[in-house]
């Protein structure tokens, strides 16, 4: 419920704008249930505005946004701040993020207001392409690339961007003209004489590489494990996810991505909703999450077809025929591995390409992705999630396709 109040200057905001504070409260948007592992499951994490608030007092406390002389200042005024006080620079703060267009607050049923509990803080779509930018440029920043080209093929064609040496011009070639090697042709026939008479065959053009188009599904493991052993995998996987979202949009447009979630079952989301999904108490039905994918790459009509999936556990259950789910904790159940493999090699037989990043590297999990990789030809990269985006990004930007001649 977006609302904009007129009002004279009332006080300090240290000078933030609404972009630093949202790229401050990055992980409190994003976050996946680690903090409390043991909490009510929810499919979607639930921010009220007394949530958003806490959040911003902490960065503020934190000082992140600020060199470290101007970080203690600001600590040392808000230790000075009345309650009162305090509550006012936060009601602006947070009422610069809404008329900014990154949030909306909505009062939920039976709540009186927003000074109350019972306000739910959502953030919108462009909060969402924001934090996608942001975390595609912190991931490419620190790898040194600045700027991107296309997938790459062996295959050559004529375009605007030279890659190659000039060919003879052929009809239908974009005429694209190597102006130095049309008049060289010419000058060799005829000499160096003006005026010069090109003829048809004198034509040469550029030659660009073939740029494929590429459909992308990712699936993300949100098993409960994601959250245990000491460590988030699941915010830094939504992170990549967002991240890859944007480089694809902005970048190749003619591309595709879409996310599906697999855990006891598999379902498809949207990349807006995926900053809000939590993980939760499930065991991991890779099969389902695979059936699921094919079932996307059949829609689309692109010249690659990959399936992207980032998973911590071997597969743990299994969809039976009459829809019940077949669980085993413990992994490497024949039945369990022999269903999900055989979806594997269904996805070669369709030309569907599986890389796997995997978040742990237990002996089950080793030795299914290795198995996959066998049967699919496609990649395994152990990474942490501090290294996942490296890898699944750069992994994106330099595949090539392989075209026989």
């Amino acid at each position: 419920m977006k609302s904009v109040r007129y009002t004279r200057f009332t006080g300090d905001d240290f000078g933030l704008s609404a972009e630093d504070l949202l790229r401050a409260l990055a992980d409190f948007f994003l976050e996946s249930g680690f903090d409390n592992p043991y909490m009510q499951f929810s499919e979607f994490n639930e921010h009220t505005l007394d949530d958003l608030k806490r959040a911003i007092e902490e960065a503020l406390q934190r000082g992140e946004m600020f060199d470290p002389e101007r970080a203690e200042q600001i600590r040392q005024r808000l230790e000075s701040m009345s309650e009162e006080e305090l509550d006012q620079l936060l009601n602006r703060l947070v009422q610069k993020l809404e008329q900014e267009g990154y949030i909306n607050t909505e009062p939920r049923s039976g709540g009186a207001g927003k000074g109350d509990r019972k306000v739910d803080v959502k953030i919108t779509d462009k909060s969402i392409d924001f934090l996608g930018f942001k975390t595609l440029k912190d991931l490419l920043g620190s790898l040194g690339h600045s700027s991107f080209g296309a997938h790459d093929t062996r295959d050559l064609a004529t375009g605007v961007e030279t890659s190659g040496a000039a060919k003879t011009y052929e009809f239908g070639d974009v005429l694209n003209l190597d102006v130095c090697q049309t008049l060289f042709s010419a000058m060799q026939r005829e000499g160096v004489r003006l005026p010069l008479n090109l003829e048809y065959e004198d034509l040469h053009v550029h030659q660009s590489e073939y740029q494929s188009s590429c459909a992308t599904v990712l699936m993300l493991d949100c098993s409960h494990s994601m959250i245990l052993y000491g460590e988030d995998r699941f915010t830094p996987a939504k992170k990549v996810a967002l991240a890859l979202a944007h480089l694809i949009r902005t970048q190749y447009p003619g591309d595709s991505l879409r996310c599906v979630l697999f855990h006891d079952s598999a379902e498809e989301l949207r990349i807006e909703e995926l900053a809000k999904v939590q993980v939760g108490p499930y065991y991991t039905n890779t099969r389902e999450g695979l059936i699921l994918a094919q079932r996307l790459l059949e829609q689309e009509r692109k010249d690659m077809k990959q399936i992207v999936m980032i998973t911590d556990g071997k597969p743990s259950a299994l969809t039976l025929e009459d829809g019940r789910i077949y669980r085993n904790a413990f992994g490497l159940d024949p039945l369990v591995i022999s269903r999900t493999l055989e979806e594997v090699s269904r996805c070669k037989r369709k030309g569907i390409l599986i890389n796997t990043f995997m978040l742990a590297s237990d002996y089950g999990l080793v030795q299914f992705v290795q198995k996959v990789t066998q049967l699919c030809r496609g990649k395994a990269y152990f990474t942490t999630p501090y290294t996942l985006g490296q890898y699944l990004l750069m992994d994106y930007m330099n595949r090539k396709t392989r075209t026989i001649h």
